[in-house]
């Protein structure tokens, strides 16, 4: 009788122990979903704040397909924009000229700046994809107004440029150049010579330099030209076309890992299951919150001294901005990308050319 008491007893301690080990795999298994949930969720919202730039210039590029143009081609406005230009820093008082380049394939491209005159000019910057100024251009730029051949370089290119070209070394194989042709006034007559004169901008591969062909020239005027940004999945779609089709620079590496853990991973499809949307949905609006309270914050610091004007960056930002952050000792990500969804863009060198 004592045995079988015993016996019993065991068994009942024994399915205890065996119930508590369940219960104790059940809650770390637990645990450690809720872990790796929350880390897919910090990893979007660093992945939002981190990829603005890039995924703001992605949508550029994207719309001027939509509306007929490609890589390597100039969008442009013939008259002051209207409510069909959904960009983020557009005026209605200029005649826009956008190059868009990708010299993964083609090589170096020229970008021809004409010579200005006493009411003919061109104010702007050529950009990489992270919109870091490579160069001004016109008379706040290196040509001083006199026109210029600037040379948009691929990463890691090597070779010498030809004598008469102004070299501009881009950390990524795409990008632009942001230009405007300004006018004298709004009457017809002005725009139309305002016009005239952007589409004197050329456009092609060094490799055609000899022999160059004529620039394409897409009239974006009557058409939607959307590449505001999307606070949900399609940020992450947009971040990964960028990351497919650019190479990783030294300081962003860390960032692989990181995009690996929400999918999106070079040479691989970015298919996130509809649990991992949703959270990605969340992330990013998350960021974008958060982006929108920074930017409040850098507002609340006048540009002088006892005034209510205010610049929507940082001076650290604004030197990064100018100079690829080149300072080893920082990096302001969450800074930097705060002003992207506003109406603002830095030139490459400050308070020389157009600024907002």
């Amino acid at each position: 009788m004592k045995t079988k008491t015993i016996l019993t007893v065991s068994l009942i301690g024994a399915l205890a122990m065996s119930g508590l080990a369940t219960q104790r795999t059940l809650a770390q298994e637990t645990h450690f979903d809720q872990l790796a949930e929350r880390a897919l969720n910090r990893r979007a919202i660093e992945s939002v704040i981190w990829g603005m730039p890039a995924v703001n210039s992605q949508l550029m590029f994207d719309a001027a397909k939509k509306c007929g143009g490609d890589f390597n081609q100039i969008v442009y406005w013939s008259r002051p924009l209207t409510w069909k230009n959904q960009t983020l820093t557009p005026n209605p008082n200029t005649i826009y000229v956008f190059p868009i380049y990708n010299t993964k394939d083609v090589g170096p491209m020229v970008l021809e700046i004409p010579p200005a005159d006493a009411e003919d000019s061109i104010t702007g910057s050529v950009d990489d994809g992270w919109q870091t100024a490579l160069e001004d251009v016109g008379p706040a730029g290196v040509d001083k107004g006199k026109g210029g051949k600037y040379l948009i370089l691929p990463p890691g290119y090597k070779e010498k440029a030809p004598d008469g070209y102004i070299p501009l070394p881009s950390s990524t194989f795409s990008g632009f150049a942001l230009l405007r042709s300004n006018l004298k006034s709004s009457s017809e007559a002005d725009v139309a010579k305002a016009d005239a004169y952007g589409k004197r901008v050329k456009f092609y591969p060094l490799s055609q330099a000899s022999n160059p062909p004529e620039t394409k020239f897409i009239d974006a005027i009557d058409v939607l030209f959307d590449s505001t940004i999307p606070y949900d999945e399609r940020f992450y779609e947009a971040l990964d076309r960028f990351v497919q089709r650019e190479p990783w620079i030294a300081r962003d590496r860390v960032m692989i890992d990181q995009l690996n853990t929400i999918g999106i991973e070079k040479g691989k499809p970015f298919k996130p299951d509809e649990k991992t949307k949703q959270t990605l949905n969340d992330a990013v609006r998350e960021a974008h919150a958060w982006l929108d309270h920074h930017y409040e914050l850098l507002l609340a610091t006048p540009y002088n001294e006892g005034t209510r004007w205010a610049l929507p960056a940082s001076p650290v930002v604004l030197e990064g901005m100018m100079t690829d952050f080149a300072d080893p000792n920082a990096y302001p990500l969450t800074a930097a990308a705060s002003p992207i969804p506003t109406p603002f863009s830095a030139p490459s060198t400050w308070a020389r050319g157009s600024f907002t």
